[in-house]
């Protein structure tokens, strides 16, 4: 039953992403914002689907944790979902994503015209001052920045693995970071297109306040989304 179920879904998700891309094509001429709320409407879609298909619930913790204005937000990343999932929930939100996704046809166009930060993974120092000069534009218009401290995607269980690059953004904007903890590796697993039913639970922890030096910000962010994330796993795993 999981096999059709995800069959079905992995369809519907593509059909869904293709209708809605090329439907929404003539707001690239509109405003960022314009597509900022197609890609959240797509976005709730998905959910829906996961939902109704797949038998994938989704909750949301922690909203209370998200204060008004500019953030910071970093985020646990174990599967595809968290990079349309959040979007919903969030005001005007900016992802930071590698530059080769942005190559892509459609995808890539959307990418620019909602004002998304593409790095080069391979950019060195260069790459991180121009994601820096790019994430304080996007702070000085009140947006929340949605980065993944970890860079890639990595399995549950798997050892925390922060990158440099939410430390500098978090000392360069002064702003408050979110750490978010979820379990989506459990239920939208990597290199696989079964979907497992379950509920996945993301959860939006208190803010670490601006002003902290590098190496306490870091400890804190690891052992704040590690904690959690650990709490929500065997959550999760509890459904089975």
């Amino acid at each position: 039953m999981v096999i059709l179920r995800s069959i079905l879904f992995n369809v519907l998700f593509y059909l869904n992403l293709a209708v809605q891309a090329i439907l929404y094509l003539p707001l690239l001429a509109l405003s960022r914002r314009h597509v900022i709320r197609a890609t959240q409407y797509w976005g709730r879609s998905t959910n829906w689907l996961l939902g109704v298909v797949a038998g994938i619930r989704i909750e949301f913790r922690g909203l209370e944790n998200l204060p008004p204005g500019p953030l910071l937000i970093a985020s646990k990343h174990q599967s595809a979902w968290e990079t349309f999932g959040l979007v919903g929930v969030l005001a005007d939100p900016v992802f930071v994503y590698k530059r080769e996704l942005g190559w892509l046809p459609l995808y890539g166009w959307y990418c620019k015209r909602a004002g998304m930060i593409a790095v080069d993974r391979s950019g060195g120092a260069v790459a991180l001052r121009r994601m820096s000069e790019e994430a304080r534009a996007a702070i000085a218009f009140g947006r929340q920045i949605i980065i993944f401290p970890e860079g890639t995607r990595r399995p549950v269980g798997a050892e925390p693995d922060y990158k440099p690059g939410i430390g500098l953004l978090y000392g360069q904007l002064k702003v408050p970071c979110v750490p978010v903890a979820l379990n989506s590796g459990l239920f939208w697993r990597r290199r696989t297109f079964r979907r497992f039913p379950g509920t996945i639970i993301a959860e939006f922890l208190p803010p670490i306040p601006p002003g902290l030096p590098r190496a306490q910000f870091m400890a804190r962010l690891q052992n704040d989304i590690e904690t959690a994330t650990d709490r929500l796993v065997a959550e999760g795993r509890k459904q089975g």
